[in-house]
């Protein structure tokens, strides 16, 4: 992937020390700018992943990176504990329970309904090319919490992420799926192609993923996180499989949602119960991380989803399109 223009003086000088254009990352970095913030932390993160074109693999657990990763993360914790409450105590029994009450619940904008009904090819390709940024890495995140877990709650991860990655079919792997919807579209379906044009609500909901995968501290909210995705996700995905029929989309274009309508309808139960039951049983003192894994999931979803919605709005308004 090829390093990003900055989107503010943080994410300028990481990038300028991994191109090497310069030798010095900010010793007091200032991150009040959201598309600043999570660019940054966005740009750390994936050394861990597929890494940058011309970055040297080292950079991934440079001690200066690995600084100014985490006075990114601190500002971007204390913003999650904002938006959905801090992390609290819970009764481990109570933890599935909690999780379906969160998930019905869940009242935010519906951009799914948007995309079912009304949205015109621009806007379905451009929430498409938004999505891409998380779908062409999909599960990679959450399968960093496999050698954190044991017992019942790692065999129920490893179950779901199996159907992730097409049951060890390449094609089938969601992440190869999804490719056939950008292909429809027209898109660029090289992997991270849309990061540069991504709106930061965008570069937040992956980076939550990796905020809470990338740290073993933090695996009871990955947990969370992967069972509020799939305890929400059934729905959505039949809207827009639909609305993507609505514009002429084949078979292929959609195989994509149809194959989540079917596999996250299974992997709600395993992961509310098998996944998230388990862990907080096994580890009550984290039962509350996975409930607060699971709100930080649902309420950045709302903000992204009303930022897309807001977007075309304003554009409609002003006559321009998208």
């Amino acid at each position: 992937m090829k390093l990003p223009s900055a989107r503010g003086p943080v994410s300028a000088a990481l990038i300028d020390v991994l191109s090497g254009r310069s030798t010095e990352l900010p010793a007091r970095p200032v991150l009040d700018d959201d598309g600043d913030l999570h660019l940054t932390l966005f740009v750390c993160y994936e050394l861990a992943y597929r890494g940058w074109d011309g970055v040297d693999d080292s950079w991934e657990w440079n001690p200066g990176v690995l600084r100014l990763r985490a006075v990114a993360e601190e500002r971007f914790m204390a913003a999650l504990r904002d938006l959905a409450g801090p992390p609290e105590p819970v009764d481990p029994a109570t933890v599935p329970q909690r999780l379906r009450e969160l998930a019905d619940a869940d009242d935010g904008p519906s951009l799914s309904g948007y995309l079912r009904g009304r949205a015109t090819h621009e806007q379905f390709r451009e929430f498409v090319a938004e999505r891409s940024v998380y779908h062409l890495k999909e599960a990679d995140p959450h399968t960093w919490a496999i050698p954190r877990l044991a017992g019942a709650a790692k065999a129920a991860l490893i179950e779901i992420q199996i159907d992730e990655y097409g049951n060890g079919r390449a094609p089938r792997m969601h992440q190869e799926l999804f490719t056939k919807t950008m292909n429809w579209f027209g898109l660029d379906t090289t992997y991270g192609g849309y990061v540069d044009t991504a709106r930061a609500e965008t570069l937040a909901n992956n980076n939550l993923m990796s905020l809470f995968g990338l740290h073993r501290r933090n695996r009871g909210m990955i947990i969370g996180h992967l069972a509020a995705y799939e305890m929400t996700s059934t729905a959505p995905n039949r809207s827009y499989g639909n609305g993507l029929r609505r514009l002429g989309g084949d078979a292929e274009a959609t195989a994509f949602y149809d194959e989540h309508v079917e596999a996250d309808a299974v992997h709600e139960q395993i992961a509310a119960h098998d996944l998230a039951g388990s862990f907080a049983r096994a580890e009550p003192e984290l039962a509350g991380d996975v409930l607060f894994g699971a709100r930080c999931a649902l309420a950045l979803d709302t903000v992204w989803a009303a930022s897309m919605l807001a977007s075309w709005q304003e554009k409609s308004l002003a006559g321009t399109g998208g």
